[in-house]
């Protein structure tokens, strides 16, 4: 049984998981979306999501933190500077994980795991755009200012030269 066994070993001493997770947490971040394991994506779910949420509040406290888990001091710079930027006003769930179907070689069950905020395809093709929120109501001014409507002009159409075919038997002739 495994009662309170919340961590997958992912078959591994813990120096070499807590490595690999941290190489793979790096190339996510680095890549935006890498395929492994459903096992693997699992396990990095769990350990890159604290991760994220740290980035948010740009503090020496916080780098120092998530380097602790990385070691990879490129990777902490990307994650707080364009990941914590795009995941700035979510409130968690910062990786979505894709299964793919099996590995030819063993037959595993492979997936891809991908930073949800980085996905132009389920975001509708288009790049988000930041929205500025203001707190104040709107001015009187605005609300009461009368619109003024633009007269209307009609244009007359303009007739266009009906175009001249070449029949066949002229093209034969030319």
């Amino acid at each position: 049984m495994r009662h309170g066994k919340k961590i997958n070993h992912l078959s591994r001493k813990s120096g070499h998981r807590k490595l690999m997770l941290a190489n793979l947490a790096c190339s996510l971040i680095e890549h935006k979306r890498i395929n492994t394991t459903v096992a693997k994506a699992k396990a990095l779910r769990q350990y890159v999501e604290p991760l994220v949420t740290k980035s948010k509040e740009d503090s020496t406290h916080n780098r120092r933190i998530v380097f602790s888990y990385l070691r990879n001091k490129y990777a902490v710079t990307e994650l707080f500077r364009e990941v914590a930027s795009k995941v700035g006003d979510r409130p968690g769930g910062y990786t979505r994980i894709i299964k793919l179907g099996n590995r030819l070689g063993d037959n595993a069950d492979m997936a891809m795991i991908e930073l949800v905020d980085f996905n132009e395809l389920y975001n509708g093709g288009k790049k988000e755009e930041k929205k500025g929120r203001s707190r104040r109501g709107k001015s009187k001014k605005a609300e009461t200012a009368p619109v003024a409507e633009a007269p209307v002009v009609e244009e007359t159409p303009v007739a266009e030269a009906p175009a001249v075919e070449e029949s066949n038997e002229d093209k034969a002739e030319a």
